[in-house]
């Protein structure tokens, strides 16, 4: 099936079963492998991308879902704009240690931002709850993403 869609912000053409999943298609067909294959099962996050602005959870996402819509993936977010202070925040807050999470992290932190540009730290850790990281960086996420929110309402000034 052919499968049209604005992958980070270029309008992208895929031939693929209906079925296959977002996640492989982009790994293994777009070589885009920023979006981890982690768990397979929607729980750790690895793998999130964003959908419409929304994020999701990419292994649980069909490849037909995306069809005319718009995908961000983490190689996607230093050239958006709206986005672009998510990944310096991380680096200035030490959010990173191994960073098998942190794409996965990012665009968790893209899609809450989109949505809600001045969330609560209560907010902020509902959005990540999806993710996982086993070096145990929480904190420094959370002051990540609070820093990315500021530097964004500052640059939209």
């Amino acid at each position: 099936m052919e499968i049209r869609f604005y992958l980070n912000g270029k309008e992208t053409v895929v031939n693929a079963p209906p079925e296959r999943l977002l996640v492989d298609v982009l790994r293994e067909d777009l070589h885009l492998t920023g979006t981890k294959r982690g768990c397979g099962e929607g729980e750790c996050g690895t793998c999130t991308v964003l959908l419409n602005d929304k994020a999701v959870h990419s292994c649980m996402t069909m490849i037909a879902q995306v069809n005319g819509h718009r995908v961000i993936t983490s190689e996607g977010v230093e050239s958006d704009p709206r986005i672009a202070p998510i990944v310096p925040a991380f680096v200035n807050n030490m959010a990173i240690q191994c960073g098998y999470c942190t794409p996965g992290m990012v665009m968790s932190a893209a899609g809450l931002l989109l949505n809600n540009p001045d969330p609560t730290e209560d907010e902020i850790r509902t959005a990540i709850s999806g993710n996982i990281c086993r070096c145990s960086c929480y904190e420094q996420i959370l002051r990540a993403i609070q820093q990315a929110a500021h530097d964004m309402k500052e640059a939209a000034k």
